[in-house]
């Protein structure tokens, strides 16, 4: 396809939601929501955007506005962190709407699904400011379905005219829960199941495009097995025991388990075997078209250290925003228990413009640890969750 080609999918969401001055482009990551915001920017009669998007893909954002001819207005990008942390960020910005006729844009809109933060709040009051608004994520409408107000609330309260309780009330059956430990007193809602849903989405069809990832090339997942050395399965067994002796453990939640699990994993981060693995990868592809996605600085500092020229990069600062569609190969140093932050990832590479088949390899040692992150990423279980639904002797167990 040439490169200043828009895509069916691109083709279609402009179509339906240029009707509109409102919109919610869900693609899933690849697909090209970027290019598709840009020429629904074109079709308004705004004379400036305030684009926001996470703090950490800004440069990646404007790298790909500039590769696709620019915007043919004024336009601002802003962190959407800013927005709550900074006064001044979100005084400028609701200078700079005041003065021009402007367009909002929210990239990765999940980031206002809790109705009660700060940042969501802002980001709403800013938006009655504005006419002509536009929300992207990557991911589909949310199985969350209480993801969606804040959202819809940022596009209009008109779409779904009712307040965050009436909504609650309409399409979710939940229990409260209230849970005492020492002096303090905790009260949480549980939703049980979700209702009218048929009703929910007839009030935001006409402003949604949902849209999956085809493409014609296809991707592999390899797996492959290291074993950790005797010191190195001596020191791993010496912190599960200190930690899960630890009376502490329960009491402290997920905060020491996390601890833990970083030290114990970070024992094997730079196994010889892993180095032996790369380089049977490298002696068989080619160095140019493969990235490492690492998780600790040792991980990276070392890689690079042995392959300058090797694109090395990291979970939390590159698994967002980059198109990386003239690399093939992707290698996971470490495995980690964030679902979405992996399909993130993956997505650098498998995405519209991608002409090679794609390859994944996950290197996995012979520890409790990984098997048990493999198993709950299957199952898209977080960390804290799978925390909280076991006991200290089956976590023992387990790891």
């Amino acid at each position: 396809m040439p490169m200043n080609r828009l895509s069916d999918n691109q083709s279609e969401a402009i179509e339906l939601l240029s009707k509109y001055k409102v919109g919610a482009l869900f693609m899933q990551p690849g697909t090209g929501k970027t290019r598709a915001a840009i020429e629904l920017i074109k079709s308004t009669p705004t004379n400036a955007v305030v684009w926001f998007t996470p703090f950490q893909t800004k440069q990646n954002l404007s790298d790909e506005i500039e590769k696709w001819g620019g915007l043919d207005r004024p336009f601002i990008i802003v962190g959407i962190e800013s927005i709550s942390s900074s006064d001044r960020i979100y005084l400028q910005v609701m200078n700079y709407i005041n003065q021009h006729n402007t367009m909002l844009i929210l990239d990765e809109s999940l980031k206002i699904k809790n109705s009660d933060a700060i940042r969501s709040y802002r980001l709403i009051e800013l938006s009655k400011l504005c006419e002509y608004k536009l929300i992207l994520n990557g991911t589909p409408v949310s199985r969350n379905l209480l993801d969606l107000w804040s959202q819809m609330q940022f596009l209009s309260p008109k779409i779904l005219n009712m307040d965050i309780a009436e909504f609650k009330n309409t399409f979710c059956e939940y229990v409260k829960i209230t849970k005492k430990i020492g002096y303090h007193t905790y009260k949480r809602e549980f939703i049980k199941q979700y209702h009218n849903i048929d009703y929910l989405y007839s009030l935001i069809k006409h402003y949604v495009y949902e849209s999956d990832l085809k493409l014609m090339i296809q991707s592999q997942h390899i797996t492959l097995n290291y074993k950790l050395d005797v010191d190195e399965m001596s020191e791993y067994n010496m912190l599960k025991e200190k930690y899960l002796d630890n009376e502490k453990l329960q009491a402290m939640n997920n905060n020491i388990f996390l601890e833990m699990t970083q030290k114990m994993q970070h024992i094997y981060c730079l196994s010889l075997e892993k180095f032996n693995l790369l380089d049977d990868i490298l002696s068989s592809q080619d160095q140019k078209k493969v990235i490492v996605f690492t998780k600790y600085v040792d991980s990276y500092k070392s890689i690079k250290e042995k392959y300058p020229n090797l694109t090395v990069l990291s979970y939390q600062k590159h698994s967002y925003g980059l198109n990386l569609q003239q690399f093939n190969v992707t290698i996971f140093w470490e495995k980690i228990w964030d679902y979405a932050l992996i399909e993130q990832a993956q997505r650098r590479t498998y995405r519209t413009g991608q002409v090679d088949n794609c390859i994944y390899y996950h290197l996995t040692s012979n520890t409790g640890l990984d098997s048990l992150i493999d198993k709950n990423i299957s199952r898209k279980l977080s960390m804290v969750e799978y925390f909280k639904s076991k006991t200290i002797s089956q976590i023992k167990v387990e790891l």
